[in-house]
Order: C-alpha cells, then sequence, then structure tokens
C-alpha cells in the first residue's frame, strides 16, 4: 500500500519553495515534516533564520511562514519499504501546477537533496509550462547524507536567506502560469 505525503505548509505571501522527496517512517507516524530526531533541518532552518528549534512543531511551522518560506514534499504518494530516498518507487507527484496558483509570489525552489530534485525534474518539470527558475540543489539534511558536517550543511542552506535577501528577478506565476 502506497504512503501518502503530507499537505504543504505555505503561506499565500511564501516567496521560497524547500521541497524534500517524501516523509521519512517517523515523520509518516508524527504526522510532522522532519521529524526524526536526527535529521538536521530543523536546526539547520532555526540557526540560518533565527528561530529557537527547540519551539513546538506549530511554532516553527510559523516560522518559516514568518520568512516567507513554503514547505513540501514532490512525491504525493509512493511506494517505499523504509526511510531511504533510494528505496522511492511507484511515485505519483503532488499537484505543483496547483500549488504555484496558490502561491504566486514564489520565486525560488530549493531541494532538500538529489533525490528530491530527480522526482522534480523528472514528473514535474514536464508538466508545468515552463521550468521554475531558481532551482537549487541543498545538501540532504538526512542522517543518511553523513558526508558533509553540519556546519557545512548551515553553510549551503544558507543560499536560502541569502535568496530571500536578494529577491526575485520575477515570480514564477506572473510569468508562467496566467
Amino acid at each position: 500500500m502506497p504512503d501518502t505525503g503530507f499537505l504543504p505548509v505555505a503561506s499565500h505571501d511564501a516567496k521560497i519553495l524547500i521541497l524534500g522527496s517524501m516523509p521519512s517512517r517517523e515523520s509518516l507516524r508524527q504526522q510532522q515534516y522532519y521529524a526524526h530526531p536526527r535529521n538536521a533541518f530543523w536546526p539547520i532552518m532555526a540557526k540560518t533564520l533565527g528561530f529557537d528549534g527547540s519551539r513546538p512543531y506549530p511554532e516553527r511551522l510559523e516560522a518559516l511562514k514568518a520568512h516567507h518560506i513554503a514547505l513540501w514534499d514532490v512525491a504525493g504518494q509512493c511506494v517505499r519499504p523504509g526511510s531511504l530516498d533510494a528505496d522511492i518507487r511507484e511515485v505519483r507527484s503532488n499537484d505543483f501546477e496547483a500549488f504555484f496558483r496558490k502561491c504566486p509570489h514564489i520565486f525560488a525552489v530549493f531541494f532538500n537533496g538529489r533525490k528530491a530534485e530527480e522526482l522534480f525534474h523528472k514528473l514535474v518539470t514536464p508538466a508545468l509550462p515552463t521550468p521554475p527558475p531558481n532551482c537549487q540543489l541543498l545538501p540532504s539534511t538526512s542522517p543518511a547524507h553523513a558526508a558533509m558536517s553540519f556546519a557545512e550543511k548551515i553553510l549551503a542552506w544558507s543560499a536560502i536567506k541569502q535568496t530571500l535577501e536578494n529577491g526575485p528577478a520575477k515570480p514564477y506565476l506572473s510569468s508562467h502560469l496566467i
């Protein structure tokens, strides 16, 4: 039986979209994005954006939204026997055209790991009128990606804050989905 992911966490005024591949077993069990205690997502975002990463989950989500960041996964459904991205198969993507219509100010997409990027370009990009601009791969925050130190990951993920500070050329929706 396929696993089903979560709804997006986004405000209408979101400017940045962070995409994972599919929630892990622990995330699905807790019904929270990046719930595995060794996943570095929340500590990295807290350090990068300057909020307390130990706050309750709803408050962490609100902190992302306050910084105009949306959070979602490429896969809406898939079969995966464990939590490893390498085991993802039979993927059905989320509806990104509808998402970009609901969040018309998105101007950059960041991928939390290579599998999210791969799935997006394979399943989503061909279905969109044109590829979204400003797509960037970031190192996975998963505990399975131990090739980089926490400090190296924070440095790479600081691209999100820099992108927010520099602003967009133009939002994706304004030029491609109207």
